[in-house]
């Protein structure tokens, strides 16, 4: 069973594509492919335009840098989105129903895909948020 990966939030470490500089670099990484794994990956980088030893680092680099999927995350996500989408919902209606019109479906559409958008963010942003006054109490109580 594969577990669902999360990608790093925009606002964590440096991207793969960004490297280090070069002479930084002192470790190296041994795999053992197939003759056929090897063409596969070695025509990836040629795709790519990217030497082997680049196009391997930034997937191992990407792939270290996602994180599990937090089933608490991804419930508390959906939670948002939901509660997101009743609210704006409600207050749209009402603004529609005093101006004597109709929520139109693209106004529904464009409210659901926005709650998509951030559900993600503002799910791990509440989970900080908690978190770190949780740490602040338990400074309090020693």
């Amino acid at each position: 069973m594969t577990v669902p990966r999360i990608p790093p939030s925009q606002s964590s470490s440096t991207p793969p594509n960004e490297t280090a500089r070069p002479g930084l670099r002192a470790k190296t990484i041994a795999t053992r492919l197939t003759p056929e794994e090897l063409q596969e990956v070695e025509s990836a980088a040629e795709r790519d335009g990217k030497s082997l030893a680049e196009c391997l680092r930034e997937l191992a680099l990407r792939s270290a840098r996602q994180r599990p999927a937090d089933p608490i995350e991804l419930v508390l996500a959906e939670l948002m989105a939901t509660r997101f989408v009743l609210l704006n919902l409600f207050h749209a209606t009402a603004l529609a129903g005093m101006e004597g019109k109709q929520l139109l479906p693209d106004s529904v559409l464009k409210i659901r895909d926005e709650a998509n958008v951030q559900k993600l963010q503002k799910a791990r942003k509440l989970l900080q948020d908690f978190f770190s006054q949780e740490e602040g109490a338990g400074e309090k109580k020693a």
